[in-house]
């Protein structure tokens, strides 16, 4: 049996699942996770999720100038963080300005609802990049299973590679995998939503 870390990047993930109109939450994270393995290949070691807690605070909209409070426990991530096997590995959501629902503007008078709060997430790459260098430098696994679409993650997919650890990339339905990322991957495994 091949030893496994699962790694999720919850941002790329999330888009997926919702646009398959499936309800994202922990349950369906874990459930996911667990179709990506060959169960009679594989046993999972660790499945380390990334992403970042929702935005909270205080934010100035872009036509009244009225104020717009944001609080959103993210308490998910902690029930995600009590399972089993699971770790979760928390970024940090930063407000990047408000953006044109549609485009082109409506030239009509515009009000707060045309504009939508734009977020960026900060650290997640980061922290994938480091702990695929940590498990492949002390080679406590043999494989890596990732669900990314950021070529961010590649510096990270050779260094694990060189050292002899697996990259299985995970292919999603509208994944649309870059061949960059693709040709860094030992495989390119299709799971399909449960």
């Amino acid at each position: 049996m091949k030893k496994v870390a699962i790694l999720i990047d919850g941002g790329h993930t999330r888009i997926l699942v919702r646009k398959a109109n499936k309800k994202y939450d922990p349950n369906y994270i874990e459930q996911l996770a667990r179709a990506a393995i060959d169960k009679e290949e594989e046993d999972i070691v660790r499945i380390l999720y990334y992403d970042c807690p929702p935005y909270n605070g205080r934010l100035k909209l872009p036509v009244s100038g009225g104020m717009k409070e944001y609080n959103d426990s993210g308490s998910w991530l902690d029930d995600l963080a009590e399972r089993d096997l699971f770790a979760v590995r928390r970024g940090i959501l930063k407000f990047r300005g408000f953006m044109p629902r549609k485009v082109p503007v409506a030239r009509e008078a515009l009000t707060d609802d045309d504009f939508k709060p734009r977020f960026e997430q900060k650290g997640v790459d980061m922290r994938i990049g480091l702990d695929i260098a940590t498990y492949a430098d002390n080679r406590s696994i043999d494989r890596f299973v990732i669900f990314t679409a950021d070529t961010d993650c590649i510096p990270a997919f050779k260094h694990a590679r060189k050292l002899g650890l697996q990259i299985v990339l995970v292919d999603l339905p509208d994944g649309n995998l870059v061949g960059e990322l693709r040709q860094r991957a030992d495989y390119v495994r299709r799971v399909e939503f449960p």
